[in-house]
């Protein structure tokens, strides 16, 4: 199937399409012809999107080789993409007014899967860095709008599963992401990390486009905010360029760390106060009035920081620390995925029942115990336990994402969710980025330092005097013992913060109760 036959079914696509029923009335109820076809081409176009975020990641060593790059230059494959994402997310509210929910999911994911064919037919470092600028661009409203769309599907008593769904995809394709993109590598070639997305992306828009034909939209046509615009470009570029690139260029050691620090804190400070006095904002900062959007999307921010550090620094950990593959260190994190999964339906079906504050802090409860435990273990703990505390955080995970997303959508308008998701997205990415670079850097510096100290706890001359040079069987057992030295100053780095990110999901819990209820998305007129 071709780019041409997914687009051809669009809504108002042309005399060409296909015969479909009449779009229903303004404000009526839509139902598509098959709700669970619809729901299975939203979550696969958002599981292929969140699955090529940490997919390619695996394969940098092999893209560097075969491009003749360095590794580092072979970075801003990633970096491209998550400025780029970056900077779309918020956006999405300005596109759903001027192309509407459906259109804007479709072309989404139609230009996504041209822009993962491109990066894997490209032939070097500078197109596939161009081509994963454009599929990060293009990916970024295709969560708040299938967040939007399963909204809009389900009967109110059902949307707890929508959400569920949601959080289920969000929460396994990252864990997914390095196994397979390991495993694709090593088997066939790292241009298919990214020809994977193809056949993925053309179902799912042509599934997506067939059932929600006839779905009525409201369009406006918005004029541009041009200085948000323009002021949104350059300070989360910046910043987030700031934020991947920070600890390899020794931070604001670095003059072109401080170049993209100003642009980024002129340009957003300027950003916030336009859009905030701006009648027509390209992103619309004053859905944050809204007290349970307000505290929910806080909340999110906190806690999935505070997740996605964990999930960042455990097969770092693991494989540096422990000398783990990265296929087995893959598989120790692995069993964090099996509870979210299991757990969907009855999320779904039962969560509504109660009250979602106490729901979240009981998960908030859970990850902060998992950060406690992994705070005491030591260079000689197995993967049996490993895995089994990342089981735990799984349990918490499954009560964390489909929760505090009831809750910060709760008390908003229906034309207003996807740009709160596309904003709340946007937030709780760029916490996450946050988070990784601050956890970086504090594990290498209190590793450091934790070397320091076991130094000077050492006899004299252990690791050899300045004056004289050691004779080769001590000069071996030196070289050991430090190796053993930077072993256990980097676990009791992995310690420390596994202890302060514990204590970041403590802080949540205090958070969300600003929350009020109900929590039950709003229905748009007419809706059951």
């Amino acid at each position: 199937m071709s780019a041409a036959a997914g687009t051809a079914a669009l809504p108002g696509a042309g005399s060409g399409a296909p015969a479909a029923a009449p779009p229903a009335p303004a404000g009526a109820e839509f139902v598509p012809p098959s709700v669970p076809m619809a729901t299975v081409g939203l979550a696969l176009a958002v599981f292929m999107q969140v699955l090529d975020g940490t997919i390619a990641n695996v394969s940098l060593p092999t893209i560097a080789g075969n491009l003749g790059v360095s590794t580092n230059q072979s970075a801003w494959v990633i970096t491209t993409f998550s400025v780029c994402n970056a900077i779309a997310l918020p956006l999405t509210g300005f596109l759903v007014k001027r192309v509407g929910q459906v259109r804007l999911f479709i072309w989404s994911t139609l230009l996504f899967t041209l822009a993962s064919l491109l990066c894997g037919m490209a032939q070097s470092l500078g197109a596939l860095v161009l081509f994963r600028a454009l599929q990060g661009a293009v990916a970024g409203p295709m969560i708040p709008t299938t967040q939007a769309l399963m909204l809009s599907i389900y009967p109110p008593h059902r949307r707890g599963f929508a959400l569920s769904m949601i959080a289920m995809v969000t929460v396994v394709a990252p864990i997914a992401g390095p196994l397979l993109g390991g495993w694709i590598t090593d088997s066939y070639s790292w241009q298919w990390t990214f020809l994977i997305n193809v056949p993925i992306g053309l179902f799912a828009a042509a599934t997506v486009s067939s059932q929600m034909r006839g779905k009525p939209e409201k369009t406006e046509s918005v004029r541009v905010d041009h200085i948000g615009l323009a002021t949104l470009v350059l300070g989360v570029g910046a910043l987030q360029v700031v934020l991947d690139k920070g600890n390899d260029e020794d931070w604001f050691q670095s003059p072109f760390i401080v170049v993209m620090s100003l642009i980024a804190a002129l340009s957003l400070a300027v950003f916030v106060i336009w859009e905030l006095h701006e009648r027509n904002p390209i992103v619309n900062l004053r859905l944050f009035a809204n007290r349970n959007f307000a505290a929910g999307t806080v909340t999110l921010v906190l806690a999935y920081s505070a997740f996605f550090a964990v999930n960042v620094i455990v097969p770092q950990w693991l494989q540096r620390t422990m000398g783990y593959t990265a296929i087995w260190a893959g598989l120790a994190a692995a069993p964090m995925g099996i509870l979210p999964v299991l757990m969907t339906p009855f999320m779904g079906k039962y969560a509504p029942r109660f009250n979602m504050r106490w729901m979240v802090c009981s998960a908030f409860a859970i990850l902060g115990a998992a950060s406690f435990i992994r705070a005491g273990f030591f260079l000689g703990v197995d993967f049996t336990h490993v895995a089994a505390v990342q089981l735990l955080q799984g349990l918490g995970l499954a009560l964390f994402i489909m929760p505090i997303n009831a809750i910060l959508l709760s008390d908003l308008k229906p034309q207003e969710i996807a740009a709160a998701s596309g904003l709340s997205t946007f937030s709780r990415t760029l916490g996450a980025s946050f988070a990784v670079s601050l956890t970086s850097l504090v594990w290498e510096r209190r590793a450091v330092l934790h070397h320091a100290h076991l130094v000077e706890g050492l006899p004299p001359g252990t690791l050899g005097p300045a004056a004289a040079p050691l004779a080769p069987g001590d000069s071996a057992f030196a070289f050991r013992l430090n190796h053993y030295l930077d072993q256990l100053a980097y676990q009791m780095s992995f310690n420390d913060v596994a202890y302060a990110l514990g204590w970041v999901f403590m802080l949540a819990i205090a958070v969300v109760w600003l929350a009020k209820p109900p929590f039950t998305p709003k229905a748009p007129p007419g809706k059951r």
